[in-house]
């Protein structure tokens, strides 16, 4: 890594950036990080600082075109942990990326995008099938998913940057399955534990898309930092695949859970400590999913079925998911996130 001096960050206090940013100063200590943040303050930079020192902050938000294209037409890399569907900041990204590429005509620079499973929905509608595809990311064509689904319409430009010839850039997106458990970063809990445990502490039951039948693989979040820590010391070793290629899923195989089966543990779990009033799990009516449309239908509806083996290549082991399940896991998730 002792080529590379600056990474721009995106996403550097959220649940997996932060949780990224801690095993990053174990290994690599001496990198720069400039993190785009915003509404900055004092104690931000200084959360920021306790899980990298070595770091600085440019305030800003995903949609200051200008400020993500400065940074990124200077960084080394840059490591977008932030939202998998800001499609203008990837946008901006990707321009800045441009101008550093061609002021660095031997040495492109490299663009590391966590995105999501969600590309490879089958829209089943929360509805129980006979039959679900397993997707490998070798061979992976994005082109070849529903053009419905999450993610596309950030991830095939970045695709795009990565195979081009004049001012190329070093792309690889990273595709991380239901990440769970309690992170050791800023941000404890994951967004879609958040979501459901709003919606359903205001509705007073919890409750799926449809009968919530349909699974996704699952990863913990210590797992899925380390597989992306690997990604980025391979590409620094240039072991990594790239571009066309240069899509990883980071998942693991453990049992997966269905929407039904979680989401009844969470509402048995908050029926417990009195805080809604129904146990067990119920579909959602349709004053709440509808807002969402096909977005939610697809990504809360669908089954996620993944092979990560460009992930299995580096040797990378989901050892903390083997370790804490992920039902086991979820009242402890449930009482940080209320506590949060």
């Amino acid at each position: 890594m002792s080529a590379y001096k600056t990474i721009f960050f995106l996403g550097a206090t959220g649940y997996l950036g932060s949780e990224f940013l801690l095993l990053l100063n174990r290994e690599f200590p001496d990198l720069h990080i400039v993190a785009l943040l915003r509404n900055v303050t004092q104690e931000r930079e200084a959360q920021l600082r306790a899980l990298y020192p070595n770091s600085s902050v440019v305030e800003g938000t995903l949609d200051d075109d200008a400020v993500i294209r400065e940074q990124a037409a200077k960084a080394d890399i840059v490591i977008n942990c932030a939202s998998s569907d800001h499609t203008p900041s990837v946008i901006s990204t990707l321009a800045g990326l441009e101008i550093n590429s061609k002021n660095n005509p031997r040495r492109p620079p490299l663009y590391l995008h966590v995105s999501g499973c969600g590309i490879i929905s089958d829209n089943a509608r929360g509805e129980p099938v006979e039959y679900v595809k397993e997707w490998s990311d070798i061979g992976l064509d994005l082109k070849e998913c529903n053009r419905r689904n999450m993610h596309l319409d950030s991830d095939i430009p970045i695709v795009e940057a990565g195979s081009r010839k004049e001012n190329p850039v070093r792309t690889i997106i990273y595709y991380p399955g239901q990440i769970y458990g309690i992170g050791e970063g800023i941000q404890k809990t994951t967004l879609w534990l958040r979501i459901f445990l709003d919606m359903t502490k205001k509705l007073g039951f919890a409750g799926t898309w449809g009968p919530g039948a349909n699974t996704m693989n699952n990863i913990h979040v210590r797992d899925c930092a380390s597989g992306l820590l690997l990604v980025l010391k391979a590409a620094s070793e240039g072991k990594a695949d790239e571009g066309p290629e240069g899509l990883y899923f980071s998942a693991s195989m453990e049992p997966k859970k269905t929407y039904h089966e979680w989401t009844k543990v969470m509402g048995d779990y908050l029926f417990e400590k009195g805080i809604i009033n129904q146990a067990g799990s119920r579909p959602l009516p349709n004053e709440v999913v509808d807002p969402l449309g096909e977005y939610g239908w697809s990504l809360l509806g669908g089954n996620l079925f993944v092979k990560p083996e460009r992930l299995a290549k580096l040797g990378w082991e989901p050892v903390e998911t083997k370790k804490t399940p992920i039902l086991e896991s979820l009242p402890s998730m449930i009482d940080a996130a209320l506590q949060g």
